[in-house]
């Protein structure tokens, strides 16, 4: 069989698996909708999360950013890993014991207000929205190569799969549905990455590989051979960086803080019976992770060292068009690499500098890793069912998340507090269904690639909802006033910033133009320090918390024992 009918039958059935689970998942109440019934084993919920946090960003784009950015490529994988480790330590095992269904619940009973739960719905709906343009950016470059449809074709069969599962299962048919994506997922990106290590390095471990001498018998390590060919070709060393400190520094921080405050992965820590559950599906989550983590930085660099000796030759002189590797014409067809001859030389040419004559989309890099190795079809299809359970599992998160947001939050909690448990789920899975479409619009006409447009669903959690949750549970005093002031300052700034240098006035999207320095993609953290200040100075001119909600704060951190609600 050739690639494109291996890539059928595999995500065929990996598609059919995540229907049958959902089938069988199915959720009967609202408590297994919006928390799968509270029952979920740690180690299955820990793996479940990593699915749902793992995503397109993580499979598809992170490798190709750092494989193109190198050093300044690592302020991502810095910034969602230490994140998660914020989450797991600061804030899920607390969150747990509130024993509310979805943050804007938490923030609505502890700030006692019913502004502060309809503005914190706004803000998670804002959130989860940019977060799945980039994700169902994520599954029409997918298909759009592989299946080779459109990458609207792609969207729209993405968006059928997630409808389903979303709307019939809620949060048990995802959770199980995530079980299954994550194991698709971890030996999607680890198989081709342990091929390719064995050819360039002779290392079975990708890890040990990247640090590793060239398997050529040249003696040449790979990080020096890139940084020499980089040096040659334009670019700046792969193993040094060329921004800011404070860049540097507000990305990553924004990154990371914005993990502590997405909403999809907190109510993960809901659905498990204990708070010590919590506590261990972190853990469990935080392994799961590490695989694709510690994996991403050597496939980054395999990547590239492979597809600069495709491109330019083993001589870098170029490599004339007839005589161009398949895996080019190949993504030529998507759109996705494009080739300009300026020399009329008919070579083609990859640099950093005037010589350049390839423009490719970072977004291809893990997906096209396979084919431009030389990998059998196989792998290739493998990869590609991996990246489409990675963008469809957190997909999967997101839309649930806006969905419990409008019928629980804004409807049961708020507007219509009467309302029937089946009419509550009825609300859920219409909700659920207007989501994807507009999910789907986002992902056909998307604002940037895939993990940019992540990285700013970040910074909008890292400037609203991380300081609203962690005064939550850190400050007694903390009243609504200061609270509901803080997170719309908040998110109104940060994405105020973003709209303005990435929308209205790109031309000035530089170092020069910005604030102090910090990128769109690093905003979020400036944002977080206004929401805080703000916050604090609303709170010290108003009336403090009343009594029984710093009572309730007392408990939830220091309980006296356990309770399993």
């Amino acid at each position: 069989m050739d690639v494109q009918q291996l890539t059928f039958l595999i995500v065929g059935l990996s598609f059919a698996l995540y229907i049958g689970i959902a089938i069988w998942a199915r959720a009967g109440s609202t408590n297994e909708f919006y928390v799968a019934g509270g029952g979920v084993p740690p180690i299955l919920n820990g793996m479940a999360t990593a699915a749902d946090w793992m995503s397109a960003a993580s499979f598809i784009s992170m490798a190709g950013l750092i494989s193109f950015m190198g050093y300044d490529g690592a302020v991502y994988l810095m910034g969602w890993t230490g994140g998660y480790v914020l989450l797991a330590l600061c804030l899920a095992p607390y969150l747990r014991k509130f024993g509310k269904f979805t943050v804007p619940d938490f923030i609505g009973d502890r700030y006692y207000s019913q502004t502060a739960r309809s503005v914190a719905v706004i803000c998670a709906i804002f959130i989860c929205f940019t977060y799945v343009a980039g994700q169902m950016r994520g599954v029409g470059v997918v298909f759009s190569r592989f299946l080779e449809v459109d990458i609207v074709s792609g969207v729209l069969i993405g968006m059928a799969i997630v409808f389903f599962y979303t709307v019939l299962g809620g949060m048990k048919g995802i959770t199980y549905t995530q079980v299954a994506q994550y194991c698709v997922m971890i030996f999607a990106y680890l198989v081709p990455a342990i091929f390719i290590s064995l050819m360039l390095t002779g290392h079975v471990l990708p890890q040990t590989g990247f640090g590793a001498t060239l398997a050529d018998g040249s003696n040449i390590y790979l990080l020096h051979k890139l940084d020499q060919i980089s040096l040659e070709l334009g670019f700046a060393e792969y193993t040094s960086g060329s921004k800011s400190t404070i860049d540097v520094f507000f990305i990553t921080f924004a990154l990371m803080v914005g993990t502590a405050g997405l909403p999809h992965v907190i109510v993960r820590f809901f659905t498990v019976p204990k708070v010590r559950d919590a506590r261990k599906s972190a853990g469990w989550a935080l392994l799961f992770i590490a695989v694709l983590y510690t994996t991403a930085p050597s496939l980054a660099a395999f990547a590239r060292t492979n597809m600069i000796d495709t491109i330019n030759g083993p001589d870098m002189q170029g490599t004339t068009y007839e005589q161009a590797p398949a895996w080019i014409k190949n993504w030529e067809k998507t759109g996705l690499i494009e080739w300009d001859d300026k020399n009329q030389d008919g070579k083609m040419f990859y640099a950093g500098d005037e010589r350049n004559e390839m423009n490719i989309d970072r977004d291809i890099m893990v997906l096209a890793n396979p084919e431009i190795a030389n990998l059998p079809g196989w792998v290739i299809a493998l990869v590609a069912a991996g990246g489409v359970a990675a963008a469809l599992s957190t997909s999967a998160g997101l839309l649930l998340v806006i969905s419990t947001s409008v019928s629980h939050d804004l409807l049961k909690r708020n507007l219509m507090p009467s309302i029937s448990e089946r009419g509550e789920l009825g609300y859920a899975r219409l909700a659920a269904a207007i989501a994807i479409l507009i999910a789907g619009w986002f992902g056909i006409n998307p604002p940037a690639f895939v993990a940019q447009v992540v990285a700013f669903a970040f910074g909008l959690a890292a400037s609203s909802f991380f300081p609203a949750i962690i005064m939550g549970i850190f400050s007694k005093r903390m009243n609504s006033i200061g609270a509901v002031s803080g997170m719309v300052t908040g998110i109104v700034f940060t994405a105020s910033y973003i709209v303005f240098f990435k929308f209205i006035s790109p031309e000035l999207n530089n170092q020069e133009s910005w604030w102090f320095g910090i990128s769109p993609e690093g905003i979020g953290t400036l944002g977080m320090l206004i929401n805080f200040s703000i916050a604090f100075t609303v709170a010290h001119f108003t009336p403090a918390a009343p009594a029984e909600v710093q009572q309730m704060v007392e408990r939830i951190r220091y309980p006296k024992s356990e309770i399993t609600a």
